[in-house]
């Protein structure tokens, strides 16, 4: 059986853990060229060797800043030189953002930080990307927006990373136009994924915090990076060459109560 993305050269950033670690693996598995970029040399590295350990070669750049323009049009200018095209981008490097009510919120180094650290990052590699996105022909862009885009929380102060994430997806819809046909651009949404981050930094690992969580979920339990990592399989092969401007919540059904 032909594999889903053979030939396609891909483009995985923040590949050195959670959801961009999982795609970049499963994108090889299933015969991507996949060029890993990441802020972490050491996290990029591990991902090299996990992918070596299962028989599979991910090339990793880093360390590249994807909040600093010149680092990220030189890393795609060197992707793009050394393989012809892109045919890939998936955009999963954030930087997590500050946790804070909008009566406590501080506008730089809150608002602004997570502005840059959910949007910023997206817009700048796909700006970045999009001249060997077009030499492609057929590429795809997958970016991540979240439940967050559409729904508040009540327990935690995520009121600009709700705006980072919606600005996202109302970005990813105007990639389509502009670069349809050559272009696909889609948005996944995902629940909450237990990730190393999510465990430490959103305390999911508190057992008072997680049977609230799980509460809401009609599938009763957390994402795992390999349930987001299937449907950008999909969404970055020819399967889905009729789908763009969409997006997917994958979320265990939470967006659906």
């Amino acid at each position: 059986m032909k594999q889903r993305l053979e030939n396609k050269i891909a483009v995985v950033t923040g590949i050195g853990a959670g959801i961009g670690r999982e795609c970049g693996m499963m994108f090889a598995r299933h015969g991507a060229t996949v060029i890993g970029i990441d802020m972490n040399p050491k996290s990029a590295e591990a991902a090299r060797v996990a992918a070596a350990e299962e028989g599979l070669t991910i090339e990793c750049v880093a360390p590249v800043d994807l909040t600093k323009p010149d680092q990220v049009q030189s890393t795609m200018d060197e992707i793009g030189s050394k393989h012809g095209r892109i045919d890939v981008l998936l955009n999963a490097a954030a930087i997590a953002p500050p946790m804070a009510r909008l009566s406590e919120m501080d506008y730089r180094s809150q608002w602004i930080v997570t502005m840059v650290g959910e949007v910023d990052i997206v817009f700048l590699a796909c700006k970045a990307a999009w001249p060997y996105m077009v030499a492609s022909g057929k590429s795809s862009i997958i970016n991540f927006a979240s439940v967050s885009a559409f729904r508040a929380s009540m327990a935690l102060g995520l009121g600009a990373h709700c705006a980072g994430k919606a600005a996202v997806l109302a970005l990813t819809r105007q990639l389509a136009q502009e670069g349809g046909p050559s272009i696909r651009a889609n948005a996944i949404a995902p629940g909450m994924v237990q990730t190393a981050a999510t465990t430490e930094d959103e305390g999911v690992a508190d057992p008072a915090y997680r049977k609230n969580l799980l509460a809401r979920y009609p599938m009763k339990r957390l994402g795992v990076p390999a349930d987001i990592a299937w449907a950008a399989v999909f969404l970055a092969s020819d399967e889905s060459s009729w789908v763009t401007g969409a997006n997917f919540p994958i979320d265990g059904g939470v967006s659906a109560v």
